[in-house]
């Protein structure tokens, strides 16, 4: 049992080697990323706090990456390194777009620059009287009032610390990968 926890397929040196660093970068960034979208998901329906238009589009990195990483992580022993290296910078990249998301997110709630007018207030669309009669079915949750806040942080900033922490993670083993396969050529 420890031997598999601590020998990985890839390379006959075991996490301890360069390959392995590599994967677990990319299994902690998975891991972190799950987590996240859980404990997202988690205070939706278990805490009752409704996500607005923003926080929603968030939450779409979380769900094109984390089955792309699995998939990478799947596959790391049967990929070259040079294949490894392109899953994880490519996927560090879908990170980078979380990170920009989460901190125009809080950008919008610390009222740094204007949000979507959908969730803002601030649009300037003429309302006609029709629009009145579905008034009490429509449920817009602002995006520029954040619903909780821990440390001075909102959910939005913490999903850019967070993004940005798995970002960095898959783009160092991506990095990793790449020297390890120019070293190879």
């Amino acid at each position: 049992m420890l031997q598999s926890l601590t020998q990985h397929p890839a390379t006959s040196d075991g996490l301890v080697g360069k390959t392995g660093r590599d994967y677990l970068k990319a299994g902690l960034a998975f891991l972190l990323g799950l987590l996240t979208i859980l404990g997202a998901l988690g205070f939706e329906h278990l805490g009752g706090y409704m996500p607005c238009e923003l926080c929603l589009g968030q939450r779409v990195p979380y769900y094109l990456g984390l089955p792309l990483i699995l998939l990478l992580l799947l596959a790391w022993s049967r990929l070259p390194a040079s294949g490894r290296a392109l899953g994880a910078l490519l996927l560090g990249l879908v990170f980078v777009w979380s990170t920009y998301l989460g901190a125009f997110h809080a950008g919008v709630e610390w009222r740094f620059w204007p949000g979507p007018t959908a969730c803002t207030g601030t649009g300037l669309n003429q309302m006609s009287f029709d629009d009145l009669n579905n008034i009490n079915a429509t449920r817009v949750v602002p995006c520029d009032q954040p619903q909780w806040h821990f440390l001075g942080i909102s959910f939005a900033g913490y999903n850019a610390l967070i993004s940005a922490l798995i970002a960095a993670l898959l783009l160092w083993a991506g990095f990793g990968q790449m020297s390890r396969s120019a070293r190879k050529a």
